[in-house]
């Protein structure tokens, strides 16, 4: 499948910032599930951008935006060709070992609720951990109710897990924390869904799971739709949370009244749906 994409990110200042200094994490590279045919970065400010790989080996740019301006905006816009590899990904960059990927964060440690959640996914998978992470994985898709509006960036797995409601960044928190409970790695994947009922307008990037299996190596999971991941997906970044593969983070030197509009496009290449 050819998946053509973009996103767009805007703020816009009441009171213009002196300078503006951001973090993109939003080029996916190639492995032996996709290859990226073209991409590019654009930005509303003349400005330098540099790219180089961060410690997860996501490629990411850096720039320093001088103000005064009232608006900024950063776009990317390319095209991904996909194909199903029944979920298991080879040939990435791996740069930590997988036990590196137990390790717990901020936003991914489980309090007592998700101890026994995760304990719960035991029962009737034995010793067979995809069988195990693919219970987890129903059991939240049932539990957790998809909802934008209770939680932001900042909510924990544990926050989200007692709301029982969220976004798919909230999804993947709890999965991952409950995974690391079971002794099974797993780390944060950011990047884009290709939604085969035809809405093609989201209000952000998709959020899922990789968790790493004997014998198989990482293998993707995606709790909010409830299915291992496919050639609808398309891997931007990765890291042990959300804080390490979110697309955009920066900080603003002065200014006021920030406010923020994402807009995300995902859909086939033109080309390939007349086919």
């Amino acid at each position: 499948m050819r998946i053509r994409i973009s996103h767009a990110t805007t703020y816009r200042y009441d009171t213009p910032p002196n300078s503006v200094i951001q973090m993109l994490r939003l080029t996916p590279r190639n492995h032996n599930g996709q290859y990226v045919v073209s991409w590019r970065v654009d930005l509303s400010e003349d400005c330098l951008l540099h790219q180089h790989e961060d410690a997860f080996g996501n490629i990411s740019h850096f720039f320093t935006a001088e103000g005064p301006f009232r608006e900024l905006s950063v776009a990317v816009e390319g095209e991904v060709d996909t194909h199903d590899t029944k979920s298991v990904v080879s040939g990435a960059v791996e740069r930590f070992p997988p036990g590196m990927y137990l390790r717990e964060t901020a936003l991914t440690q489980p309090d007592a609720a998700i101890v026994d959640f995760a304990d719960s996914a035991r029962t009737g998978t034995g010793s067979d951990p995809l069988g195990l992470l693919h219970g987890l994985m129903t059991a939240l898709n049932r539990e957790i109710t998809f909802d934008i509006d209770p939680t932001q960036s900042s909510t924990t797995a544990a926050e989200a897990f007692a709301l029982r409601r969220g976004v798919c960044q909230d999804l993947t928190h709890i999965f991952i924390a409950a995974a690391r409970q079971l002794g099974i790695p797993a780390r944060y994947v950011g990047g884009h869904f290709y939604r085969v009922d035809g809405v093609t307008a989201q209000d952000a990037g998709h959020a899922w799971v990789e968790a790493y299996v004997e014998h198989l190596g990482w293998v993707g999971f995606d709790p909010t739709n409830g299915i291992g991941t496919t050639e609808a997906h398309v891997r931007v970044a990765i890291g042990l949370d959300y804080l390490g593969a979110a697309p955009v983070r920066g900080t603003r030197f002065g200014g006021s009244g920030e406010t923020l509009k994402v807009a995300v496009h995902v859909d086939q290449a033109r080309q390939q749906a007349q086919n």
